[in-house]
């Protein structure tokens, strides 16, 4: 009898680990998995210009670096520097804007906003096709710090969240 327990018990053990296992991955949602028509296969990403009124001179680069490496790191098209690449990516960094204060706490500003908006040129070549776009975010920092240093402590988050949304945009249809 103990053994037939036994028995039952690492099978009952089993069955439940394969059932959990195959539910968990009915509910698993990739969003770093780009839709890309398979007869695209080469990518042209120019520099990210930054036209806004106030200009962060790091912006620009680490922006159009970033971009890159996304796109190459997690897609299969192939860069290049031809204007005839299936899709050309360009694009400009259009607004900057620190000013706006969104938190007061004792009569004084507590937070302020950094607004940043980049608009987005995608030409599908293979389509004879041009879409535009633009994609903005926000972020809060401290009113107790000046622009330059909230710029030293966002600047990696508004380039990630930048990349992230723009690569969405081209590549998952968001």
């Amino acid at each position: 009898m103990i053994l037939m327990n036994n028995w039952m018990t690492k099978r009952i053990t089993t069955l439940l680990l394969l059932v959990t296992f195959s539910i968990s991955g009915c509910f698993v949602y990739k969003f770093n998995d780009a839709v890309i028509p398979t007869n695209v296969k080469t990518v042209k990403i120019g520099f990210i210009e930054n036209r806004a009124r106030y200009v962060n001179p790091q912006l620009s680069p680490k922006l159009t670096d970033k971009i890159q490496s996304k796109i190459t790191g997690q897609t299969k098209l192939t860069r290049t520097n031809n204007d005839d690449a299936d899709y050309v990516i360009n694009g400009a960094i259009t607004n900057y804007d620190p000013s706006q204060t969104v938190g007061v706490s004792a009569q004084q500003a507590s937070t302020n906003r950094l607004t940043v908006t980049v608009h987005i040129i995608l030409r599908k070549t293979l389509e004879n096709k041009v879409e535009e776009f633009d994609v903005s975010r926000s972020f809060d920092f401290s009113a107790n710090l000046t622009l330059q240093q909230a710029e030293g402590q966002l600047l990696d988050e508004v380039v990630r969240n930048l990349t992230d949304e723009i690569f969405n945009r081209i590549f998952n249809n968001w």
